[in-house]
């Protein structure tokens, strides 16, 4: 690691430690030349993730996209970023560990409307409604008949 101060590659690790669950170290190092101190951090780059769109096509999995579909469903919602937040955490490490290399962009859906269904029920239909591409009042209707089931 170069010292952001002088270029040296020589430095030293001065204190170690976990975050991100585990998933993360952060270090604090000492540049041996000038005695600069940094910190970095090391973390696993997970594997890219395409999302098989409706279409055919294949993008990147994006969790800040996934965030702001979750924040327009919630939007003037009792809930908190910090729900949100846990959200989108949750898909995406779900995701990560359950598909290899791409993902249908169903399967998101369907998982964005399970954890909102839990959350709450007007952001649940919000979403659903995009997501299924209501056309007109009787297809909320339904869909909120098969949530009061």
């Amino acid at each position: 690691m170069r010292c952001p101060k002088c270029g040296c590659s020589d430095d030293k690790v001065i204190d170690s430690r976990s975050v991100k669950d585990g998933f993360g170290i952060r270090r604090r190092r000492e540049c041996i030349q000038c005695n600069y101190r940094f910190t970095t951090l090391e973390s696993v780059s997970p594997e890219e993730l395409k999302v098989v769109k409706r279409d055919g096509s294949r993008v990147e999995f994006d969790p800040e996209k996934l965030r702001r579909g979750i924040d327009r469903a919630c939007y003037k919602r009792n809930v908190s970023f910090g729900e949100i937040d846990r959200i989108v955490g949750e898909i995406s490490s779900s995701l990560q560990r359950d598909f290899n290399k791409e993902v249908p962009s169903a399967e998101i859906g369907c998982r964005v409307m399970e954890e909102l269904r839990k959350v709450d029920e007007v952001a649940y239909v919000r979403f659903a409604s995009v997501y299924r591409k209501f056309t007109d009042a009787a297809d909320f209707i339904e869909e909120i008949k098969e949530l009061k089931k």
